[in-house]
């Protein structure tokens, strides 16, 4: 029977020391997101961070498209439509740039195509759907028609990986949205064959797409539009990788004519100084009255010198000796009760045996 106690004493000691430990750590018990769970990684793009655009075969333009970022092909030759289009960034037309670009994109893409998926979302539209990072895969096409909103949940490092077997397809007026937190650079769309945004589309990520890309009128990608073998097909877009790290020249700031410079730091000084006299008179003025109460204050206390009322002077256990007296009071009937509960016990324990 005593040895029965002893083990429910000896549960019940392990089930506090649980429960304590789970008030202290609840992060490591009660936490809804399991990082185990989170299989996407951003791949490393080497030489193709630099790049917003790269076709494998050509890259062709039409209209008043921009790229934010270099721009290249490799192992093709063929670029057209630039101008119109702008270029804010380098152009490699096969070169050693534009061949390094091209090989650390297909490592990049064989990366993605490789990465574990945990959502098979095949034969399902992105519309309308609203994913957490994470690898999501189609085994064939993946086609997209609304908003697919993407919740980085407030971490900046957040990844979303689409593995698409063969096409990806948006329609007009599409668009991926980005929503607490989170970068678009972190978002990678991994294309079987090859990649087609619709009219106006507005579209988040890095597409590695093995054969060809083609963006329609006024579409925009904020992110990277890299071909493995085909062609990259532009018509009046915007593409915005600078933001990812990708080539570009950076805004820099106006400077403004001699002139204005000189007037302006004129009147920088002239506040500068009107704004230390101020100060200075208004610390003058506080010391000024400081000093002035402190004299009527010494004065008033070698005038009269206040003698303490009956109902002014300490009651009987007021003050710190009432305190240490009261402390000792608690501190015996602790002692006292304490005394009585071991009493209790060993009696108990006696009628057991």
């Amino acid at each position: 029977m005593l040895e029965r106690r002893t083990w429910i004493s000896r549960g019940m000691v392990a089930l506090a020391l649980a429960l304590c430990a789970l008030l202290v750590f609840p992060g490591a018990y009660l936490s809804g997101e399991a990082s185990s769970l989170q299989a996407a990684t951003a791949p490393t793009l080497g030489q193709a961070k630099s790049f917003a655009v790269l076709g494998g075969s050509a890259v062709t333009n039409t209209g008043a498209t921009i790229v934010n970022g270099d721009l290249g092909v490799s192992p093709g030759t063929s670029v057209t439509g630039f101008p119109p289009g702008i270029v804010n960034g380098t152009k490699h037309i096969t070169d050693a740039v534009a061949a390094q670009a091209h090989s650390d994109t297909t490592t990049a893409y064989n990366n993605l195509a490789g990465q574990t998926p945990f959502t098979d979302m095949t034969g399902q539209d992105l519309g309308g759907k609203t994913l957490t990072a994470g690898v999501y895969k189609f085994t064939s096409s993946a086609g997209l028609t609304g908003t697919l909103t993407l919740n980085a949940q407030g971490k900046a490092d957040a990844v979303f990986v689409f593995q698409i077997g063969s096409t990806l397809t948006t329609a007009s007026n599409s668009r991926v949205l980005m929503t607490n937190g989170g970068s678009s650079c972190n978002v990678f769309w991994q294309v079987g064959s090859s990649a087609t945004l619709g009219t106006t589309t507005s579209f988040l990520g890095n597409i590695l797409a093995l054969t060809s890309i083609t963006l329609n009128t006024g579409a925009h990608v904020s992110g990277r539009a890299l071909a493995r073998n085909g062609a990259v097909t532009m018509d009046d877009n915007t593409i915005s990788g600078s933001a990812c790290g990708a080539g570009g020249t950076p805004a820099t700031a106006t400077p403004l004519p001699a002139t204005k410079t000189a007037v302006a730091a004129k009147t920088a000084t002239a506040g500068a100084t009107k704004t230390a006299v101020a100060r200075a008179t208004k610390t003058a003025v506080a010391a000024k009255t400081a000093t002035a109460r402190a004299a009527n204050a010494a004065a008033a206390t070698a005038t009269k010198t206040p003698t303490p009322s009956a109902a002014e002077l300490p009651r009987t256990g007021e003050g710190p000796a009432g305190d240490v007296l009261w402390i000792g009071l608690l501190v015996g009937a602790v002692m006292l009760v304490g005394g009585l509960g071991v009493r209790l016990s060993l009696a108990a324990r006696k009628s057991l045996q």
